[in-house]
């Protein structure tokens, strides 16, 4: 790497305090050569999508994510017009609950609690971590983000006593995805041993009609707030679904739309060398040979983005990783994706990044401001911040001495707005990446084959419960339930269910063990 290359490379923005550094990315001058026509494409592509052409045609749906934060871009005026009076409804409500106005059976409300799954918890955790201030948050924030009961025993733990002053957003588009319908569900339960009505304490952010939406309008939920059809769970987190969590907790969420539209401007430029979502897309197909051949590792140096990385797997990997291309080609495509914070990582994975397998790329994220109180100098003139980006710059310099390449995205702070912009960064590299490798984007079809296998699943354990039951105290192996059940090729399966019926009292499945697993025996102790 040259001084020169770096100053063709390093794109400075300076009215958004944003610099984006691809000169350690590689790039050959036949390699742009070839990308400006697809990347011409990627572009048309993208204005035809921002102009509400169907971008998503396996569900028949437009891709809206950047009206959110620019209403005047949405194609027609009634979505423009219910974009903006939804965030004035979600400021307005926010603002009787800070002043008190909508209160809970103790008082006004203090916690907030989060239900939710994948991007409708994912987005939400990751702005809560990085824009809680200490102290000046409204609401303190938890989350449930999955179907495990020890999990939300854990929360359940953190908030007894307060449950009258605690306000739960249950967030689903459909109402029925399983997740978050268990939680609200555990939730409820807990709220009514507390001698507290749920529904008075609860918001719901949901589709229009879906079983949430009726299930808010029958138990009396405070208010409901909308999830559109063409705004995706991994790109909603500047809509109602980030938005309601984020002006509750405190935050200035009219900054975050207004990060989020500056970076659209930015990334809407046609000159490549100027477009840093366009330089993003092309630094992913180059390094890993628009194969997904690499592993992006997300390396910011700032507590408060840890989830960061978190975030981006879904976004990344749930939008490029896909079987099919537009044309029904089976490509395998994705980018996987993983990272923790820095200086950290130099203490537990960087050892490889820089010394074993050459099999990613690194995305190091800078933050310019250290604290917003005074500084202490650790040494003369050496704060621990100066350490920190000392942290950065050295692991940085010791993987490209290994001809390891890397990107590093520099933020001023870690503001609503700088968070904002990194969000819309990240939303439209995914969309002309997914352009340039010529897939679907904005569909999810591996997670839906997830969850019908897993109903699949849940059916066959209830009739096992029901043939046990049946025969109470007569004992049966694995492979003589899996006969019985007609499901002779699924022994194995029969065997993990059973085993997991027989760690939970509750079930009242005995288990009897043999010296191999062909001799387990399992009975249920009751009808």
């Amino acid at each position: 790497m040259t001084w020169a290359s770096f100053q063709r490379f390093c794109l400075p923005f300076d009215q958004l305090g944003f610099t984006a550094d691809f000169s350690r990315v590689g790039f050959t001058d036949e390699f742009f050569q070839k990308m400006r026509g697809p990347m011409t494409a990627a572009f048309d592509a993208m204005d035809a999508l921002e102009r509400g052409a169907i971008a998503n045609p396996d569900e028949n749906r437009m891709v809206g994510h950047y009206w959110l934060r620019d209403a005047k871009l949405a194609p027609t005026p009634d979505i423009a017009r219910e974009i903006e009076t939804t965030i004035a409804s979600i400021e307005a409500f926010a603002a009787k609950v800070h002043r008190g106005e909508i209160k809970g059976a103790q008082g006004a409300f203090q916690n907030l609690l989060c239900i939710g799954i994948g991007g409708s918890a994912l987005g939400p955790q990751f702005a809560a971590h990085a824009l809680s201030r200490p102290g000046g948050d409204k609401l303190k924030v938890y989350f449930i983000d999955n179907t495990d009961p020890d999990g939300m025993e854990l929360v359940f733990k953190q908030l007894e006593g307060s449950l009258g002053r605690t306000l739960t957003i249950v967030t689903s588009k459909s109402g029925g995805t399983p997740e978050p319908r268990n939680a609200m569900l555990e939730t409820e339960a807990v709220y009514t041993r507390a001698g507290v009505k749920f529904g008075a304490h609860a918001v719901a952010v949901t589709g229009d009609n879906s079983h949430l939406d009726q299930y808010a309008q029958k138990n009396g939920f405070l208010a409901r707030f909308p999830m559109w059809n063409w705004v995706g769970g991994r790109t909603s987190e500047l809509g109602p679904v980030g938005l309601l969590p984020a002006a509750l907790q405190g935050v200035d969420i009219r900054a975050l739309l207004t990060g989020a539209k500056e970076m659209d401007g930015l990334t809407r430029a046609r000159p490549l060398e100027k477009n840093p979502a366009a330089m993003l897309a092309l630094s992913w197909h180059f390094l890993t040979d628009g194969r997904g051949r690499k592993d992006m590792v997300i390396l910011p140096y700032k507590d408060r983005l840890l989830l960061l990385s978190r975030y981006l797997q879904q976004l990344v990997m749930e939008s490029l990783g896909k079987e099919l291309d537009l044309q029904g080609r089976v490509v395998n495509q994705g980018i996987s994706v993983y990272g923790n914070k820095g200086s950290t990582d130099q203490h537990a994975y960087v050892q490889q990044l820089r010394d074993g397998v050459p099999n990613f790329f690194a995305v190091f994220i800078e933050v310019l401001k250290d604290r917003e109180g005074p500084a202490l100098d650790i040494e003369p003139d050496i704060t621990a911040g100066d350490y920190l980006q000392g942290f950065l710059l050295g692991t940085r310099e010791a993987l490209s001495e290994k001809g390891r390449p890397s990107i590093t995205l520099t933020l001023a702070d870690t503001s609503p707005r700088a968070v904002g912009q990194i969000i819309a960064l990240f939303e439209r590299a995914v969309g002309f990446y997914g352009s340039l490798v010529g897939i679907n984007a904005y569909h999810q079809p591996g997670v839906e084959a997830g969850k019908k296998a897993a109903a699949g699943i849940l059916a066959i354990k209830q009739r096992l419960q029901q043939t046990l039951r049946a025969a109470p105290g007569e004992t049966f192996t694995p492979e003589q339930l899996s006969k019985k059940l007609g499901l002779e090729p699924q022994a194995e399966l029969i065997f993990k269910l059973l085993e997991h019926l027989a760690a939970n009292p509750a079930k009242g499945i005995r288990k009897t063990t043999a010296p191999s697993i062909s001799g387990y025996s399992y009975c249920s102790t009751r009808r």
